[in-house]
């Protein structure tokens, strides 16, 4: 069970943060409102939700899951992989040291939250543009000691391993066709998630509901179909510059 979130509010820089998809710049006001309203959920399904001012001078800076990887016993501070987004990760430190010891992994690897994965002491790392065996192996060394077993895996050609693979509760993944063989997931259940909804993998499974974006209704009724709890949101602005549900927070 989830107690806490950590968020950070978009800067009006997000107009142009990093993205590999062509909809269009986002709406700063409507991203504001959506973010007040995935808060808004998170806090409805029983985290105190810690909310940081928007950092000026990065666009990204609301994607807070990459900053970090937090565990029970651990907070793993990531180096960031993009240049425009290298110095998010400082004023996230001192937040989670309030809550966590605090490791950081070394500035000369890759390693972004959003290639790790998460099931309950499984850990499943996906080697992308932003993470390397390097920061595989780096996060190896802060988890294993605290009884987490780690796994590398091969990335589809997405940005993050959690834009192809993710889990939502009852042993059960969202995964991309892409991922849907990788030997490591075969003891999961697997719903396979087309590519004309792509988007949608990226669901946010947080103390028994699963939040799925708005706008994928195939997605939302496989989902549904597992007997979870759903809560459906709408992130399109956040859609605009390869943000998904999971990127918006650090739950622990």
């Amino acid at each position: 069970m989830f107690t806490r979130a950590i968020t950070r509010r978009p800067s009006e820089e997000m107009v142009d943060g990093l993205t590999t998809v062509n909809r269009g710049k986002p709406d700063f006001y409507l991203a504001l409102r959506q973010h007040d309203a995935y808060c808004q959920v998170l806090t409805h399904l029983g985290l105190d939700v810690t909310v940081l001012p928007a950092e000026p001078g990065y666009p990204d800076c609301c994607f807070v899951e990459d900053t970090a990887i937090v565990c029970d016993q651990v907070a793993a501070i990531t180096p960031l992989s993009a240049p425009s987004r290298q110095g998010e990760q400082q004023s996230i430190e001192p937040v989670l040291a309030q809550f966590k010891p605090v490791a950081r992994i070394p500035p000369s690897v890759r390693l972004e939250g959003g290639d790790v994965l998460q099931v309950e002491n499984e850990v499943y790392v996906g080697l992308s543009d932003r993470t390397n065996h390097d920061g595989f192996t780096a996060l190896k060394t802060v988890l294993e000691p605290h009884g987490y077993r780690l796994k590398a895996m091969a990335c589809c050609p997405s940005l993050h391993f959690k834009t192809d693979v993710n889990y939502i509760g009852n042993q059960t993944l969202l995964v991309s066709p892409c991922c849907n063989e990788l030997d490591a997931l075969t003891h999961f259940n697997r719903i396979v998630v087309e590519d004309d909804e792509a988007y949608a993998r990226n669901c946010l499974y947080v103390n028994g509901t699963v939040i799925v974006p708005e706008g994928f209704p195939e997605t939302l009724a496989k989902v549904r179909g597992t007997g979870v709890e759903t809560v459906v949101l709408n992130v399109s602005e956040f859609e605009k510059i390869d943000g998904g549900l999971t990127c918006l927070s650090l739950r622990f």
